[in-house]
């Protein structure tokens, strides 16, 4: 546990990430500041929070004393070439993620999750097969919950699982998870990278600092990862949707078995889905190491019926399903949600665009989709691409959209959010996208 009493830390970015490290620093006696370039009027309950902790702060810029810092903290949503922190690093002054200095003090062992899709279900999963053995086990991270709220409560003989992004794997030093789940790589947040090979260093810097002692838990299917696996010395942990019975956890088209047992028939679980039977396999294995036992592991695995924004069921209106995935911000997730539905699909997507290459989508909007009732910043983009396959319409609202979708779905069919986009054009998160969608939904007439 590094000592940072009376250390100056400069903390950009007031979002959630960044108002958990900024009370974890005055908790251990450090002096943080917050700075953000948002307006205070756009930050009222974060100045709130800030003033009720006694830490100093300023909104609407980045005055000289952001550089009166022994280090700072970045928040994930400030790329790494923005001019503050290049200037911060011209000043040698050094800049750390969230998670990285939250990592200082977290006791026991540490597991952490990434990869392009399912580190939400992956991460939920661990907890709460871990909590089967160890109850004061917690899920952290970009799940929802920052690493900087939960390190504190951390116990020598306990466990804490994080889910850690890209953004967040890019500015660590010391970071050292004892178990790395890597779940697949797929093209991502190109506006925000150079190209691919840049996204994939940034998501690979998971394993910077483990070693022959930890583990490295793989989606032993996807070959640009099994590349990159080779490479790295560590107790390597492969698991396989293609029934390779040589891996360490794979799926027969009927059960899910772990080290050569048959952990579960998939038919007992409640999560359907191949994607989903790989991250149960992942959260397995990562239990497994852990001390927890097959039976426990089944248990949750029996009783599990997902998160909250992926794939959840909200209501049926006059015969109509409502699904709200408003947490499927990729192509990838997307293509996932898709393939989940046996029944027409009306579609409701778009938001901020990432770099994503649409038109990959064409089969499955051809083979699944009704209608697409675009909205959002990508709504033109995701046109061009799907002009033509299927009927599109526009709106200009969610809840626009979400009334023209109930409008055009018939008896038994499915209105699907599954944007797959970020939500920052129109909403504060995709949380507050899927809840505004649930919200909406519930004031249809039944």
């Amino acid at each position: 546990m590094k000592n940072i009493k009376d250390k100056k830390v400069t903390i950009l970015g007031a979002a959630r990430s960044g108002i958990a490290a900024a009370k974890l620093f005055k908790t251990l006696g450090a002096l943080p500041f917050v700075s953000d370039s948002a307006s205070e009027a756009h930050k009222k309950e974060q100045a709130e929070l800030l003033q009720k902790s006694g830490i100093i702060y300023e909104f609407g810029g980045h005055s000289a004393t952001v550089f009166e810092a022994d280090f700072a903290v970045l928040s994930p949503g400030i790329p790494q070439r923005s001019k503050i922190v290049q200037s911060l690093l011209e000043k040698q002054i050094p800049v750390y993620s969230e998670i990285e200095v939250a990592s200082w003090f977290c006791k026991g062992g540490l597991i952490a999750v990434t990869g392009s899709n399912g580190k939400t279900t992956t991460t939920t999963l661990i907890g709460e097969m871990l909590r089967q053995k160890y109850p004061q086990a917690q899920a952290a991270g970009n799940i929802g919950s920052p690493f900087s709220d939960a390190v504190l409560k951390t116990t020598e003989d306990g466990w804490t699982v994080v889910e850690v992004s890209s953004f967040q794997l890019e500015t660590i030093d010391a970071f050292h998870p004892s178990q790395a789940v890597v779940l697949n790589f797929a093209p991502n947040h190109l506006d925000r990278y150079d190209d691919y090979d840049a996204y994939l260093a940034a998501k690979w810097r998971v394993v910077k600092n483990i070693d022959a002692d930890d583990y490295l838990i793989y989606n032993a299917a996807d070959v640009r990862l099994s590349e990159q696996v080779r490479e790295k010395e560590a107790r390597k942990m492969g698991f396989d949707i293609e029934g390779n019975e040589g891996r360490a956890a794979w799926f027969d088209g009927r059960s899910i078995f772990l080290q050569g047992e048959e952990l579960i028939n998939v038919q007992e679980m409640k999560l359907r889905g191949k994607h989903n039977y790989m991250n149960a396999m992942a959260a397995a294995l990562a239990a497994r190491n852990a001390g927890v036992s097959l039976k426990e592991i089944r248990t949750v695995l029996q009783s599990f019926s997902g998160v909250e924004h992926r794939l959840e069921f909200c209501a049926v209106k006059k015969g109509v399903k409502f699904i709200n995935d408003s947490k499927a911000t990729t192509v990838e997730s997307l293509s996932f949600a898709l393939q989940s539905f046996d029944t027409p699909i009306i579609l409701i997507a778009g938001g901020k665009d990432k770099g994503s290459n649409f038109t990959k989508l064409n089969e499955l909007i051809s083979r699944f989709v009704k209608t697409v009732v675009l909205i959002g910043t990508a709504a033109e983009k995701m046109e061009q691409a799907w002009q033509g396959i299927k009927p599109l319409r526009h709106a200009a609202t969610l809840e626009e959209a979400v009334r023209t979708a109930a409008e055009l779905a018939e008896n038994g069919e499915v209105v699907l959010l599954s944007p797959a986009c970020a939500s920052f054009d129109m909403f504060a998160d995709f949380e507050d996208r899927g809840r505004q969608f649930k919200a909406i939904v519930h004031d249809l007439e039944d």
